[in-house]
């Protein structure tokens, strides 16, 4: 990290949100959050790694179901309050077996197809 680059501004949980884009499509894929050993994590190891706010841990996105996030970049928004992961997704994002996590309309419509799954995948 360079001596300028800015730090994130955590909450007072020490979490900031993180959205997951795909780096080729440019479609957003999650919305999650990040603790500081998220963040570090995934720079190490270059897969996404997130903090679990219903379980209070840090997880690492496709640890179960193969469904891996390779990140090739991390940005950091004016205020230093959320980033920006571009990765490159194995399989679907979402846990209902959607590529994204948006994969529904705000009157419940059903914009994509579904890639897998849940049932088989997360036993």
């Amino acid at each position: 990290m360079s001596a300028d680059a800015p730090e994130p501004a955590f909450d007072e949980e020490g979490l900031v949100p993180a959205v997951a884009q795909d780096a080729d499509s440019g479609d957003v894929l999650m919305l999650a959050y990040v603790s500081s050993e998220a963040l570090e994590r995934t720079r190490e190891t270059g897969l996404a790694h997130y903090h679990s706010r219903s379980r209070d841990e840090l997880w690492q996105k496709g640890e179960t179901s193969g469904h891996r996030q390779h990140v090739q970049e991390v940005r950091i928004d004016c205020d230093g309050d959320a980033l920006l992961y571009l990765v490159r997704q194995d399989g679907g994002a979402c846990h209902t077996g959607y590529e994204s996590c948006f994969y529904r309309t705000l009157d419940g419509d059903v914009v994509a197809d579904r890639l897998f799954d849940p049932d088989d995948v997360y036993q």
